[in-house]
This record gives structure tokens, sequence and C-alpha cells, in this order.
């Protein structure tokens, strides 16, 4: 049985166009489109039609860091996958891409089948993974070889955290060395971790326990110095380089340089760091402690490098690095010692309100909005076409956007599995109004009409930036 969808009236917004068009849907893909009005639009018929007159119809956003589940500093991450990902739909975002985890001892192997078993059948959205790199060994480096043959093509190493994930410079440079040779990209959390302990140390030493000096530990320096560091060793392995969640102005300098020399070198930035600043770390009491996350929040006249970083390319991905613990009872965990406050912020369901909400205040184009959210992770990361544009032949992924509505963000109303909104109170302009996965209806006119296991796992060919 064949099914048909047709969305007619909208603005269709993608990466590189702008058309009053209708989109016809057929069996989960875009079928074409036509220009509104026209005798080929007006001859589609269709099971189901959809009125996005006044809307934008966006593709489904690309969401290529989170963490659901994820172990951390004793606890779990507060979202599952099902509970995760019907939040990502509520905000637009029709697939996300996960972090498996290996384990320090374990193989790459045991790491990713415990992620699929976390997701299998749970997800009402897309899901793809990455792999965590915690034990760079030769067994390690031939596994990298057998997982980017069967479609997981990055790797995260850790600069920081040493004792967990943390990578010493021989082991990201023997890894870098494998990816330049499997296609692979290399994804860097990239801060200083042995100095930061050190600074993490004194500053506890001095009585200084409150969550804002876990912002002031962990330098901007620091971060620029661990970026360089990476850039060079990539340049040396003659391997591509994706540097996520940058923060600071002078990281984003590193990559700007980096790229201007022509290296493959890319960068992820996230909207806590293009909205919230050192002022929410400050907060009074306790409060601090939701905007603990690494890298940290900084001073807020770094937002202004972010987003030229956005606009000029040298920031190509704006992705959340969802990964929620409640305060009450995780956040909590760090009363008296910040170091000991879990790290992550929940924020999968916000991103693409937010950047839309940086359409209305001029610092993006709507084309660039789609295009840091949608087109250029999935490019990034081997989906496109599948995933990130409305085009004939890719998923069905599409989102009727109300540019009008207003909305404030909250706890009350999010459908994150968390206590607390990093944005509360916020009043943004733009909602989701419809969501399609692969032609499914997962939000109708803003109820959810998804379910658990309608998410399937994606296989992805290495980044499409690299020639």
């Amino acid at each position: 049985m064949s099914s048909r969808t047709v969305i007619r009236g909208g603005l269709v917004v993608t990466a590189s166009d702008e058309i009053h068009a209708d989109v016809l849907i057929e069996d989960g893909r875009v079928a074409a489109l036509a220009a509104s009005g026209t005798t080929a639009a007006e001859a589609w018929t269709a099971e189901r039609t959809i009125d996005a007159t006044g809307k934008y119809v966006i593709p489904g956003g690309v969401d290529a860091h989170t963490h659901m589940e994820l172990p951390f500093g004793g606890t779990f991450a507060s979202d599952t996958f099902e509970t995760g990902t019907r939040a990502a739909a509520w905000g637009g975002t029709t697939t996300i891409i996960d972090f498996a985890v290996q384990s320090v001892g374990h193989t790459l192997r045991q790491g990713l089948d415990t992620w699929h078993a976390k997701a299998e059948g749970n997800c009402a959205v897309d899901y793809g993974f990455h792999m965590i790199v915690s034990d760079v060994n030769q067994e390690t480096l031939k596994e990298m070889d057998l997982l980017v043959e069967e479609g997981v093509t990055s790797f995260k190493q850790f600069m920081a955290y040493p004792g967990v994930f943390y990578s010493d410079d021989g082991q990201i440079l023997r890894a870098m060395q494998r990816s330049a040779e499997n296609g692979g990209l290399i994804m860097m959390h990239a801060e200083n971790g042995i100095a930061i302990d050190v600074l993490v140390e004194q500053a506890l030493a001095r009585g200084e326990t409150d969550p804002r000096y876990h912002g002031e530990v962990r330098k901007a320096l620091l971060e620029a110095e661990a970026t360089h560091r990476a850039i060079r060793l990539a340049q040396v392995a003659g391997a591509p380089l994706y540097v996520v969640h940058v923060s600071a102005t002078e990281a984003v300098a590193e990559l700007t340089r980096a790229r201007d020399a022509g290296l493959n070198v890319f960068g992820e930035t996230c909207p806590q760091y293009l909205f919230l600043s050192t002022d929410n770390l400050a907060e009074p009491g306790f409060e601090g402690a939701k905007y603990v996350c690494s890298t940290p929040l900084r001073p807020r006249e770094h937002q202004a490098s972010l987003w030229r970083g956005l606009r000029t390319n040298d920031l190509q991905v704006v992705s959340t690095d969802h990964c929620p613990f409640c305060f009450t009872g995780q956040k909590e965990l760090g009363r008296g010692d910040f170091s000991k406050i879990p790290n992550g912020l929940p924020g999968v369901e916000n991103r693409m309100d937010l950047l839309h909400q940086a359409v209305v205040d001029g610092h993006i184009s709507r084309r660039r909005w789609i295009e840091i959210a949608c087109a250029a992770p999935a490019r990034m990361f081997g989906l496109y076409p599948q995933k990130g544009t409305i085009a004939p032949g890719s998923d069905a992924d599409v989102v009727v956007y109300d540019p009008h509505a207003e909305q404030t963000l909250s706890a009350a109303t999010h459908h994150m599995n968390v206590d607390y909104s990093a944005y509360e109170g916020r009043r943004i302009t733009g909602r989701v109004e419809t969501v399609l996965s692969r032609g499914e209806p997962v939000i109708t006119e803003r109820e959810y009409t998804g379910r658990a296991g309608h998410g399937v796992y994606l296989p992805r060919s290495t980044c499409q930036y690299l020639s």
C-alpha cells in the first residue's frame, strides 16, 4: 500500500533555496516539489493534505551531538532514548547522532552493542552513533576500520576528563593516523584536562566551591591551547578534525587560522554558548549548577565571536550536546564541591526554535539557519541528502514551522525528562507545528502522534566535506 501526503502553500526553506512550493511525499520519501498553484501541483492527490499557508516548510533538524542515558559522575543522563527522541521531535529535530562509549579495558564493539541495545525499539525519530574512543591500543585501531565499514564513521576523543575519557597526545595521534587511512572523522573535546585538574584542586583548597568556579577553572586559554594542539596533531596525521562544543573567542580564532591555511578542520558550537553566559553560572544559591557543562559557559562577550564564526562558516554546525541531569538529586551531588556537579545541559527540544530566534534577531539568515541545523550536520556525518534537505528522493523528514507563533520556554511545558529548563522564561518567536519523520506524522498540530520504535538506526557514509 503506497501512502501519499501533500503539504500545500508553505515557503519551503532549505540551505540553498527559498521557494513557495507544494511538497509531494510518497512512501516515506519526498517525491516532488512544484510551485504552489501550478497545474502540476494542483493535480496531486493524496490521503493526507497539510495546509502550510503562512508557514515555513523546512527539513527536520539533525542534532549531531546528544548523550541519551550517558553514565557520568556516578549517575546517568535523565533522558532515555525514548524520552529524548520524543522531545527532539517536539522541537523539530528528526535525526539525532548519539555517542556510544568505549569503557577503558573494553572493546569498541562492546560499547557499540551496549548503545544499540539502549536505543533499538525505543526511538521516536531516526538515530545514528558516533563512537567515543577511551582506550587507544592496537586492537582498538583495527576496530575503527571495521566500524567505518559498517557506518559508524566518526570517533570522539577527549583531551579533558583524566581518568575517565582522557587520551594523551600519543593516543590521539595514533587514532588520527588511523582515521586518515580509513576515512573516519575524529571529533575532539578540546580542553587541557591535565591543567584544569590542577586548577580545580587549587580552587577547592581555597574554599572556592560554588558552581561559578567551574567556569573559572576551565579557562578559555586552555580550550584554545587544546584546540591548537588538536589541529597540529591532525595536521601531522594528515587527518580531518571536528572540534565539538566550541565556546571561546580564542578557540574560534584557532579554527579560523587553520581553515584559512586550507586545513580540513571543522567546528561546532551549541545554543547554550550563543544564548547563556557565566551570568547564569553565578546565579545565587546553588542555581548556577543547572548551567554546569563542559566546555563551560563563557562571559557574554564571547557570543559575538561565535555568531561571526557561524556567519563566516568558520563554525559549520550547531548541535546541542544534550546531556540532561535533574537539578534535584543529580546536579545536587555537587553541593559544596563544584567538581562533583554532573556536566551537561538539556537542549535537544530547544535548538531549532532558538536558532529561529537568531534569524528574528538578525544574527543569521533563514537559509543559514537550515544550513547549520540540518544540512551541514547531515553532510558532516555522511547522511546527506537522505537527511538535511527537502528534495526528490530525500527522506520525508519535514517540519511545518510557524514563524509568527510566540512561546515562552519553560520546564512546565517542555518534553525533556528533566526538572528545569536552561532557558526558563525566555520568550521566543517561532514554533514547530507539525513534524513528519519518513512521511509519518510524529507531531500533528502540536499533538504527539509518534511512537517509540518508529525511529530506525542510520548507518552513515564518511564526511561529505572531504574531497
